[in-house]
């Protein structure tokens, strides 16, 4: 069965990134951006790209529509690639750890982070989503999470396969890479879909380590590339005919447990 969709070409921005500084976070991330040089359709960013995992929220919270929702659509009409990746948000009283997905057209959707992180005492800080986010982008359906999410499978669950690309944006520290790095497989692998990992390198103002283990894995578990410890810039063309005829001849997904979130 071959497919009538297009390839997507993926970019991911493995990077440092300064503590609890947006100014300089977006400048670094700009000059990045400008310099792909390759036509690209999805550019993705870690969590918190404007500050690092912090939960100074206080200070770094900005609502929709300020300058880092700005910028995104800046990056994303000049390159005319969709751009995501999360950052903090006050709303409504409240601060969320969410993720924005731009489109070159000025069109912004976004996703709260469900899982919040009680070990950081994220959940103490920040008000958690109820609701995943589906996007289509030339013809693929594609699921952002954020992190922490990545250890809860159910919240990812394919569910009549909605999506063909699953993605994790992350501050994972190297501490723990071994879960990530076997999560993202287990992701890929149960949800017969494309997985992408997007996570942080360096050191952040907690003395957390980060090595980045961003990696790009197929829908059979195979993993296609894994960066890691260097700030790099990689891009990764995700094809849908070999997605589509693994579907139909291991049919997996059809004997899933149905249940409802409650």
């Amino acid at each position: 069965m071959s497919s009538t969709v297009p390839n997507l070409k993926v970019t991911i921005i493995q990077t440092n990134l300064y503590w609890e500084e947006p100014t300089a976070n977006l400048a670094m991330l700009e000059e990045k951006v400008f310099g792909i040089s390759e036509a690209t359709d999805l550019i993705i960013l870690p969590e918190m790209f404007n500050s690092g995992f912090t939960m100074n929220a206080a200070k770094i919270a900005e609502p929709m529509n300020l300058t880092t929702t700005r910028w995104m659509k800046q990056m994303a009409a000049q390159t005319g690639a969709v751009i995501t990746g999360s950052f903090i948000v006050k709303e409504g009283g409240n601060y969320y750890n969410r993720l924005l997905w731009v489109e070159p057209s000025g069109e912004v959707d976004f996703y709260d982070k469900r899982h919040l992180f009680r070990m950081a005492k994220e959940n103490d800080v920040f008000s958690g989503g109820n609701k995943r986010l589906i996007k289509t982008i030339k013809g693929w359906k594609v699921c952002p999470l954020i992190c922490y999410d990545l250890r809860f499978p159910v919240w990812s669950r394919n569910v009549h396969l909605d999506y063909d690309l699953l993605i994790y944006v992350a501050n994972w520290p190297k501490v723990r890479m071994y879960p990530w790095d076997s999560l993202l497989v287990a992701r890929a692998i149960e949800n017969q879909s494309y997985v992408v990992g997007v996570n942080r390198v360096g050191e952040d103002g907690n003395g957390f380590q980060y090595s980045g283990n961003s990696a790009v894995i197929d829908f059979t578990g195979k993993v296609f590339v894994r960066e890691i410890d260097d700030e790099i810039i990689s891009h990764h063309t995700l094809e849908k005919t070999p997605l589509d005829e693994f579907r139909q001849r291991f049919p997996a997904y059809l004997d899933a447990d149905g249940f409802v979130l409650i």
